[in-house]
C-alpha cells in the first residue's frame, strides 16, 4: 500500500488533505465561526502542511496511516460518547421503584 501511495502522489495528496481536514473539524475547530479570510488562510495553511506530509508519505514514512488510524479512534470516541448518552436518556426515563 506504501508504494501505491509513493507512485499516486495526487491521490496521496488529497487523501492527506481530506483527512487533514476531518481532524481539524472535528478537534480543533471552535464553535464560534472564524471570519471568511482567517477561513481561508487556514485552509492555505493546511493545504501546504498537506504538500509537507506528502513528501513524507513518498519518503515511505506511513503518513495515510497514521491519519486513519487518528480518525479510527475519533470515530471509536464519537461511538462511545453515543452510547453513554443513549443509556443517560434511558435511564432518566425509567421510572425509579
Amino acid at each position: 500500500m506504501q508504494e501505491w501511495f509513493a507512485s499516486h502522489p495526487l491521490i496521496s495528496y488529497i487523501v492527506i488533505f481530506v483527512l487533514i481536514t476531518y481532524v481539524y473539524n472535528k478537534v480543533f475547530r471552535v464553535k464560534q465561526k472564524l471570519p471568511l479570510m482567517k477561513e481561508i488562510l487556514l485552509y492555505i495553511l493546511m493545504a501546504l502542511g498537506s504538500a509537507i506530509l506528502l513528501v513524507f508519505q513518498i519518503d515511505k514514512l506511513p503518513i495515510i496511516q497514521c491519519l486513519l488510524v487518528a480518525v479510527a479512534l475519533m470515530l471509536m470516541v464519537r461511538i462511545r460518547y453515543f452510547v453513554e448518552d443513549r443509556q443517560k436518556k434511558k435511564a432518566q426515563t425509567e421510572p425509579k421503584s
